[in-house]
C-alpha cells in the first residue's frame, strides 16, 4: 500500500515556534548544521502560508542552484530518450529554467495560460485528501527546498525538482492535467480511508510511475520517473504489466527502491480512458469490488 509519509521528512513546530525538519539518519544532509537550518527555514515559511497570499520567496544559494543546473542538464538528456511525445511538447510549451530555480509562482504564471494548474507551496508531506482533493481546483502543494549538494543526482524524498521537473512538466499537459482534475474530484466524494489509499495506489502506478508504449518503445510519463537520474534508465527492464486498476491499486510495493513491477499504457488515450475514467467513476465501494474481484 501506499505509505507516502515515509516520502517526507517529519516537520514539526515547537511551542515556542521552531520548525524542525527531521531528517533520517540515512538523509545526505543530516550531519550538514548549514543545510538543515536551512532546510528548517524553508519549511517555517510554507507552514506560515495562507492561501491567497503571495508564495514564499526562496533566496536560493549559489550551491542549491548548481545542484538545480546539474540535474536540470542531465534530465533534459535523459527525458530526449526515455520521455513520451505528450511529456516532451509539454516541456517544450512551459519552458522551465535550467539555468537557476523558478520560483513557484513563477511555475504558476507558465502553467497558467497552458492547463490553468497552479502551484503552492508545502513544508513536507499533505494529507492525502488535502493533496489529492486539491488537484479538483488545480491547485498543486510543491516543497521547495533543493536535495543536499552533496548528492545532486540522488535524494531520499521529493524536493523541488520532483515537484517541478518531475510534476509541472507533467501537468503542462493539457490531457494530463485533466487526469489530475478527475482525481482531484475522486478525492473529494471519497468518504473512507481504504478508498482513499486505492485511488493514491492507482496514482503512484500511473502519474507518478507510468510508462507508455510509442512507436515500438517503452517511454515514461510518470513524474517519479521523470525527475529521477537513475530509475529513468531502468524503467524498461522492469516486470512491465498491461494497465489493470485492480492489481494497481492493491499492490505492496517498496517506494524506497526502483519499482520492480510498472504498468504500461498502450497509448496516451489508454491513460485517458482507462485510469482516467477509473478516476471518474471511483466510490467507497471500490476496494472492495476489487478486492472480490481478485479473489
Amino acid at each position: 500500500m501506499f505509505t507516502e509519509a515515509q516520502l517526507y521528512s517529519p516537520v514539526t513546530r515547537a511551542g515556542d515556534g521552531d520548525v524542525t525538519v527531521h531528517l533520517s539518519d540515512e538523509h545526505p544532509g543530516v550531519h550538514d548544521d548549514t543545510y538543515r537550518a536551512r532546510r528548517n527555514a524553508i519549511a517555517a515559511l510554507a507552514l506560515d502560508y495562507v492561501p491567497g497570499a503571495p508564495v514564499p520567496h526562496i533566496d536560493y544559494t549559489a550551491a542549491e542552484e548548481q545542484v538545480w543546473r546539474i540535474v536540470a542538464a542531465e534530465l533534459a538528456r535523459k527525458h530526449r530518450t526515455y520521455a513520451c511525445r505528450e511529456v516532451l511538447e509539454a516541456e517544450a510549451r512551459l519552458q522551465l529554467p535550467t539555468d537557476r530555480i523558478p520560483q513557484l509562482d513563477e511555475v504558476s504564471a507558465a502553467l497558467a495560460p497552458l492547463t490553468g494548474f497552479r502551484y503552492v507551496p508545502a513544508a513536507g508531506l499533505v494529507p492525502l485528501r488535502e493533496f489529492f482533493g486539491s488537484f479538483a481546483d488545480r491547485i498543486f502543494h510543491s516543497t521547495q527546498y533543493i536535495r543536499h549538494h552533496s548528492a545532486p543526482l540522488y535524494t531520499p524524498e521529493p524536493d523541488a525538482i520532483h515537484e517541478v521537473i518531475g510534476h509541472a512538466n507533467q501537468i503542462a499537459s493539457p490531457r494530463f492535467a485533466a487526469v489530475y482534475a478527475t482525481v482531484g474530484a475522486a478525492a473529494a466524494r471519497l468518504a473512507t480511508e481504504p478508498a482513499l489509499k486505492f485511488l493514491a495506489n492507482v496514482f503512484w502506478f500511473s502519474m507518478e510511475f507510468g510508462v507508455v508504449r510509442e512507436h515500438g518503445e517503452i517511454r515514461c510519463y510518470g513524474a517519479g520517473l521523470l525527475s529521477s537520474y537513475g530509475e529513468i534508465e531502468e524503467f524498461r527492464h522492469a516486470d512491465l504489466r498491461p494497465i489493470d486498476i485492480t492489481a494497481m491499486g492493491t499492490a505492496t510495493y517498496d517506494i524506497t527502491r526502483y519499482q520492480p513491477v510498472l504498468y504500461c499504457a498502450r497509448s496516451v488515450t489508454e491513460i485517458e480512458d482507462v485510469i482516467g475514467g477509473f478516476f471518474d467513476t471511483m466510490d467507497d465501494d471500490t476496494p472492495l469490488r476489487a478486492a472480490a474481484a481478485a479473489s
